[in-house]
């Protein structure tokens, strides 16, 4: 996948040197995720450094750190388009450095308002889609719709059948359920940045800890996939209104593929 990545930027060139960047990255809750990705790229041959991207510096051929030209950097920041880590987004637009995931794969792939357009059946017959996929895509994502303060009376009334998330959001962070949401929250929701999706209940397993009396913790299957291909199926069990890592019994869990 990093190759591949690689190569589309820079052809044939040999892919030297990685580094994995993010905001103090020893602080990071998924640091030994970093230490297996730095294995892996060494295992390659690849030269590999963790760094908080404080430590890189732009210049004309290149990203540098501590002296030595880095060739791609894995990005691990929150900050997806790079709005403010302004000199690395600079080298970026520059394409002096190879950046991946990228401001550019973010607004196609991750930009939350997109399934408000993934949604929208009239308008993506406007755009082409074929019936098939248009029926696919009303089944299988739920009815979303960007966040305008001139319904806000209208959200406010129907509040309780939608779950709003920031479009630019991640790790569930400012994600409300409509039938919790406070007046105070709901006209922060209301000064935009916001979609609401239809509530989707999730699914539920009882799990039992330690030979405990077992308990129901909802669940999530996410695909992780690149270039139209799954590369892992992982599911997340959790108690409460989004998925977290603090549940009793918890956290990531197998997903056995029955065909």
């Amino acid at each position: 996948m990093f190759f591949n990545e690689w190569r589309l930027a820079r052809g044939d060139a040999l892919l030297k040197t990685v580094a994995i960047v993010d905001e103090q990255p020893e602080s990071q809750y998924l640091y030994p995720e970093f230490l297996l990705a730095q294995r892996m790229f060494e295992r390659a041959g690849i030269a590999t450094y963790i760094a908080d991207p404080s430590a890189l510096q732009a210049r004309g051929d290149g990203v540098y750190l501590d002296g030595q030209k880095t060739d791609l950097i894995y990005n691990r920041l929150t900050d997806f388009t790079l709005q403010q880590h302004p000199a690395l987004r600079q080298a970026y637009l520059e394409g002096i450095a190879v950046v991946t995931p990228s401001p550019a794969h973010f607004t196609r792939y991750a930009d939350k308002r997109n399934l408000a357009r993934l949604t929208d059946a009239s308008g993506l017959r406007a755009l082409g889609a074929n019936e098939a996929d248009n029926a696919t895509l009303q089944a299988g994502v739920p009815q979303t719709r960007q966040v305008e303060a001139a319904d806000h009376d209208l959200w406010w009334q129907e509040r309780k059948q939608w779950f709003f998330k920031p479009a630019t959001g991640y790790g569930s962070k400012g994600s409300y359920s409509g039938a919790k949401l406070t007046k105070r929250v709901f006209e922060e929701i209301m000064q935009g940045g916001y979609v609401a999706q239809r509530m989707a209940a999730p699914g539920e397993r009882s799990v039992s800890v330690n030979d405990a009396e077992a308990v129901s913790l909802k669940y999530d299957v996410r695909c992780y996939v690149y270039d139209g291909r799954v590369q892992l199926v992982a599911a997340r069990l959790y108690q409460g209104q989004t998925t977290n890592f603090r549940t009793l019994g918890g956290g990531f869990a197998l997903v056995r593929v029955v065909e």
